[in-house]
Order: C-alpha cells, then sequence, then structure tokens
C-alpha cells in the first residue's frame, strides 16, 4: 500500500508542497518551497518553521527558507543532495498520513460529499450544475440525475461516476467523474473531469468516451498482478495530482514559467497524453499533457514533464513547453518548438 502510495502522490508533494506553516512565513517572500519550512532541517528529517528571513534561490527562480544562517551553510555544501533528502523526507511523511487518512473513509463517504457538493451549487445557480469545459473553455449548464457508482483505487481515492445532462436538451448526456481524496481529516474533491460526453452520431445524440480518458480508468483492464512494477496510469496519477494540487491553491490556474521566453504562463490542465514514455530502464519516464490558456477558449499548449523514480520516489527533474499556440488564418494552432525523435525515448509504459 505504501509503495502505491508514493507513486501516486509524489508528484503531488513535488510540484506544490503542503503550505502548513504559510502563515510563519515573510510576506514578501513568493511562494516559497516547502511551504517556508526550512529546507536543511527537512534534509536532517525534522519539520522546522521559519519566517523565510534566510532564503537562496535557485537557478529555476524557486525560493528556499531557512532557520538560520548555519543551516543555510550547511545546506549549500551540498544543495543538490540535501533538496533530495527533503523531498524524500517530506514524500514519506505525506504517503503515511494519506495511507492512514484513507482508511477512515468509505465510497459512501465520497459519494456523500459529491452530492453536497452539486446540490450546493445547483441551489447557488438557479437549478443547474455550471461546469467549464476544460478543453474549449465552454461553460456547461447541467442537470444533476444521479450518482451511477463509486469506484476505489486504494491508494489513489475515490471515483464517483456522475449522471448528468444538458439544461436545455435532456438528450445530451454526460458522465462527469469527482476524483475525491483525503485531505487536514476530510475529503475534498481534488478533480472533477469530464468522461463521457454527447456526440451527435446519424441524427441522435450518443453518449461516447471522451479521449483520452481520465487515467483511473485504466487500472480496471489491467491484472493486478502486475502492480510491483511502475505503469503508466501510475505516472499519469501522480502528474495530475501535483498539476491539480496547484491549481487548487491557486484558483484553478497552473503557473508555469516558459523556458525560451521567461513568461509566467497562467494555465488550466486538460489531460495527460497517452501512453506514459519510459525513457530508459533507469526509472526516467516522460509525460506529455495538456493546458488552455486561462481566459481562452482553443490556445492550447504541449507541455512535457521529465520524470524520475529513484528507490520509490519520483520527482520531476524538468518541464518544458513542447507546443505553443500560434494564430495561422484565423486559427489557433499547436507550433512544435522540437521534435519527439530529438528525445532518444525508449518504450511506451502500458
Amino acid at each position: 500500500m505504501v509503495s502505491l502510495l508514493r507513486r501516486a502522490l509524489m508528484l503531488g508533494v513535488l510540484l506544490s508542497l503542503p503550505l502548513a506553516y504559510a502563515m510563519a512565513a515573510d510576506p514578501a517572500v513568493s511562494n516559497p518551497q516547502f511551504g517556508g519550512e526550512c529546507v536543511e532541517g527537512l534534509a536532517q528529517g525534522q519539520h522546522v518553521a521559519t519566517n523565510c528571513a534566510i532564503t537562496w534561490t535557485d537557478k529555476d527562480g524557486k525560493t528556499y527558507c531557512f532557520s538560520n544562517e548555519a543551516a543555510k551553510k550547511s545546506f549549500l555544501q551540498d544543495p543538490s543532495g540535501n533538496l533530495q533528502k527533503a523531498r524524500e523526507f517530506v514524500a514519506a511523511a505525506s504517503v503515511e498520513s494519506t495511507e492512514k487518512a484513507m482508511q477512515e473513509f468509505t465510497s459512501s463517504d465520497a459519494e456523500s460529499l459529491v452530492r453536497k457538493t452539486i446540490e450546493e451549487k445547483v441551489k447557488a445557480n438557479n437549478g443547474v450544475f455550471p461546469l467549464e469545459d476544460p478543453l474549449n473553455g465552454e461553460q456547461l449548464k447541467l442537470v444533476f440525475d444521479d450518482v451511477d457508482f463509486t469506484r476505489t483505487i486504494d491508494g489513489y481515492g475515490f471515483f464517483p461516476d456522475v449522471k448528468f445532462h444538458d439544461q436545455a436538451d435532456a438528450a445530451r448526456r454526460y458522465l462527469i467523474d469527482f476524483w475525491v481524496v483525503p485531505a487536514d481529516g476530510q475529503l475534498r474533491i481534488q478533480e472533477t473531469r469530464i468522461y463521457k460526453e454527447p456526440v451527435k452520431a446519424d441524427g441522435n445524440w450518443v453518449l461516447t468516451a471522451r479521449s483520452p480518458v481520465p487515467w483511473w480508468w485504466i487500472p480496471a483492464s489491467e491484472h493486478p498482478g502486475h502492480m510491483a512494477n511502475k505503469r503508466g496510469w501510475e505516472v499519469m496519477s501522480a502528474v495530475e495530482h501535483g498539476v491539480l494540487t496547484q491549481q487548487a491553491k491557486n484558483h484553478g490556474v497552473f503557473q508555469l514559467k516558459d523556458d525560451k521566453t521567461g513568461k509566467v504562463l497562467d494555465l488550466q490542465f486538460i489531460d495527460t497524453h497517452q501512453p506514459v514514455r519510459q525513457l530508459d530502464d533507469n526509472g526516467h519516464y516522460f509525460a506529455c499533457t495538456d493546458f488552455r490558456a486561462v481566459g481562452t477558449k482553443d490556445q492550447i499548449y504541449d507541455v512535457d514533464f521529465w520524470i524520475t523514480d529513484k528507490d520509490g520516489v519520483m520527482t520531476v527533474e524538468q518541464s518544458r513547453v513542447h507546443k505553443v499556440p500560434e494564430l495561422k488564418n484565423g486559427q489557433w494552432v499547436q507550433v512544435p518548438r522540437y521534435e519527439w525523435k530529438d528525445l532518444g525515448t525508449s518504450h511506451v509504459v502500458p
């Protein structure tokens, strides 16, 4: 169970770490790593709150805080090695707490949370459940029908599958998945994703799975005897956990610095491409994702993530904008900055 949780949650910890000590941080420090905790303390296996009066900024612009000058001096003797130790310590602590928390909830609890959330939104929005389609920015107005069923994936969360129909046309039906995870002793909704949407076929609306399907549907077709092996859906779940955690803390916006222009992009997550790629036999993986520029309908960025799995700890080694939207002949199209063949990939992870 711990190994599964580690795979699922590691990127979430690394991409958007807990802000347990954010209140103690100097307000002049913007988004300190590890929530403003002393990074040298974490490297030594201790949680030490700071006011971020003493900091260090790496080449990527990330700021780390220290409890005193001695801690900073010690950390800078081996910043790369000490940062890895800090990440492993925080990740292990998160895995243990999440594993314990999940044991206190059931699928019925997850369904109750989803029903309550839907009821509150419907009441506040004149009888409809509003949902922005991340693919094109369309503002859907849906009517709640019922919870179809709830899947549980040990170590990853609960996934109620909910039936809706369009307010203006009852024949346009949707299946919406809610990803529910424990946090701070309560369940919370991590993501809301369109699983199936209405597609016109022979004059009728047909409920059709959107491609690619959410990662949590992939394990159902895989043999449980292979759980010890790294698989594509585990990498996808970790990437999305981290991205969505950052969005949740930033009013639905994922911010990424464009490595070419230096501009900070405001993005909204759409999905992760399938399949995931394994670059070599030494625990290096590659995941490609789609994001939509906030405030647009069809400006889509393709963002690549390089991931390393070392002793069960997954870390993002690099994120890079692969394709950018450019306006050509009145339409936004994706223009690549580099080619897939240049990455030297090995093979697909099922």
